[in-house]
């Protein structure tokens, strides 16, 4: 209570303070009789403390605030009076005549109700100044400013004096797109199928709006087999005779070659069921027990000279007379390989007939194995490719024996499935690899038990 008596009579008397409620209010004018209360703890300081002095003063404030934009005694006296002098101003007289002569010279209530009262400027609105990551990009700035005090630029500023000094030189210049608000610009069909690039191409390639040119091996096709092929003319329901037994023979020679495959199969793994003679099986039971005698080398007769070999064994020095003897072979085999060359060289002059016939052959046989190899890349380009462990297996022809013929379309049977056909057709245009169906793999084994009413019923 003493400390707010204080703060009551420092506010009190601070210099010119005027009040602007008036003190003599019913309420301020009425005495309350003091309680003795026991102010020990904290619950009876909040409750039995006055402090409705303090409040009157900070609402006094807030009014002064509020009405004149700060406190009284603060004020300028040029500010809060004026003279009247009892003369009329022009400007005063013009605008009481504006107002006279306009129909609706007075504000409405409403408006004047909306218009703010107060003098207190709005609070500054802090999230209106923030910036996201304001500490990072500032950091980022004055790095940026100590390199260009170093003269470092980073690759974006290089770039770009790079392309400015090649558009100044005039190695590259690029054509500005136009503006699309300037009448002169050209128009173009917006239905067409292709539409101009209006922008600059560097600006496309950056913001990957202009697309990567595609590489002319992924134009081209895996395989030059058409999607669809014709059947031959005897698989038709009313075929030709002779085109009918053409297919029935091509279609013997696949089953053959299966055949023959088969056949290669089982011999080769066939076991060798040769029967046991009475000598190989006598060669069987006698096999380790007769030792054979082992038959040691004699050594010629006579007296033998033992010669040293290896690191060991002397060799006798040359004389000079056979140093000689060797460096003058030595330059007789040069001199005499030379001569040969030169021999050799003018030999050729005499054979230039028969180079140049040899050179003709080599001319053919190398274009005969080019014309070779580019037909044999030409039928590699319509038979299936090796994509995977499995190969390509050729389906079976659809095939009808003579007798099988249909005599009309309401009597012919379907054949073949057209989801297998066009699966196979990816498989052999080399779209798609070469596949089996996966074998079901249970996951656990299964477990087998008896049940007490099969038990009971044993």
């Amino acid at each position: 209570m003493a400390a707010v008596r204080r703060h009551k009579r420092v506010a009190a008397a601070q210099p010119g303070f005027l009040p602007v409620k008036s003190s003599l209010d019913g309420n301020s004018s009425v005495i309350k009789p003091r309680k003795r209360v026991n102010k020990n703890k904290k619950k009876s300081w909040n409750k039995f403390s006055d402090i409705q002095d303090v409040e009157e003063f900070l609402d006094d404030v807030r009014l002064q605030e509020r009405a004149t934009g700060g406190l009284i005694s603060e004020k300028t006296d040029d500010s809060l009076f004026f003279v009247d002098t009892g003369e009329t101003d022009e400007k005063d007289t013009q605008a009481q005549t504006t107002v006279k002569k306009g129909k609706h010279s007075k504000p409405l209530r409403i408006d004047l109700i909306l218009q703010p009262d107060s003098h207190i400027p709005a609070p500054k609105n802090v999230l209106a100044f923030q910036q996201p990551n304001a500490k990072k990009q500032r950091r980022i700035s004055e790095n940026a400013a100590k390199l260009a005090a170093m003269g470092v630029l980073p690759r974006r500023e290089k770039l770009l004096q790079l392309r400015r000094a090649a558009a100044a030189s005039g190695v590259s210049v690029k054509e500005h797109p136009v503006a699309n608000n300037n009448p002169d610009r050209a128009f173009y069909d917006l239905w067409s199928a292709g539409t101009p690039e209006m922008a600059d191409p560097y600006y496309l390639e950056q913001t990957k709006k202009k697309l990567v040119k595609r590489p002319d091996r992924l134009n081209e096709k895996p395989s030059v087999l058409p999607a669809i092929e014709v059947i031959a003319p005897g698989g038709s329901y009313n075929p030709d005779f002779f085109s009918h037994q053409d297919l029935l023979r091509e279609a013997h020679e696949v089953e053959v070659k299966k055949q023959k495959a088969e056949e290669k199969l089982t011999r080769q793994l066939a076991v060798n069921e040769d029967k046991a003679t009475e000598e190989s099986t006598f060669k069987e039971q006698v096999e380790g027990l007769i030792e054979e005698e082992e038959i040691e080398p004699k050594e010629p007769e006579g007296d033998t000279e033992d010669t040293v070999i290896g690191p060991t064994a002397t060799q006798e020095k040359k004389t000079e007379k056979q140093r000689k003897k060797e460096k003058a072979k030595r330059i007789k085999d040069l001199q005499r390989k030379a001569e040969r060359q030169v021999i050799d060289k003018q030999q050729q002059l005499f054979q230039l007939r028969s180079i140049h016939t040899s050179l003709k052959k080599q001319e053919q046989r190398t274009k005969m194995r080019q014309a070779q190899r580019k037909a044999q890349q030409e039928a590699q380009k319509s038979m299936p490719r090796r994509l995977s462990r499995l190969k390509f297996q050729t389906p079976d022809l659809d095939v009808q024996l003579s007798d099988e013929l249909a005599s009309s379309l309401r009597s012919l049977k379907p054949e073949g499935s057209i989801l297998k056909d066009r699966f196979k057709s990816l498989q052999k245009r080399n779209i798609i690899e070469p596949r089996e169906r996966a074998r079901f793999k249970r996951k656990y084994k299964l477990k087998y038990s008896e049940k007490r009413a099969f038990r009971e019923i044993e």
